[in-house]
């Protein structure tokens, strides 16, 4: 079974969200979503200063099955991007939500942090794709 950790939020697109401050998030893949995509191979992050918008593609991740794109969890600007992974992508498959971070948003509209979903709500949707 994935692990879920309680102080983040998550997307129904196997994304999560952890809060820095009431403006700045930092996003990466679930424990659930690096599984299903097995060995990670290649991690394209967009630049800082690129304009993001939820729901739409902000990266994409390559394992050897094949391409995944990776949406934006809030609408904003990227602050910064994990240039390590790009170098190491098999961090994203070690270390989800740690070193495998991928991108820091400046959030333009906090409205849509009421999109997302707690924890015990992502368990669910994760747990009925098995």
């Amino acid at each position: 079974m994935a692990n879920i950790p309680n102080e983040l939020l998550y997307t129904k697109t196997h994304e999560w969200v952890k809060k820095i401050n009431q403006n700045e998030v930092i996003v990466g893949i679930t424990d659930h979503a690096q599984q299903q995509l097995k060995d990670i191979v290649f991690v394209e992050l967009p630049s800082v200063g690129k304009a993001v918008k939820a729901g739409v593609t902000c990266a994409v991740v390559e394992s050897v099955k094949a391409a995944y794109d990776i949406y934006a969890p809030l609408s904003g600007k990227v602050t910064k991007a994990n240039q390590i992974i790009q170098g190491k992508p098999e961090l994203v498959n070690k270390d989800p939500y740690g070193e495998g971070w991928f991108l820091h948003i400046e959030t333009s509209n906090p409205n849509e942090f009421n999109n997302l979903l707690s924890p015990a709500q992502y368990r669910a949707i994760s747990e009925s794709e098995h």
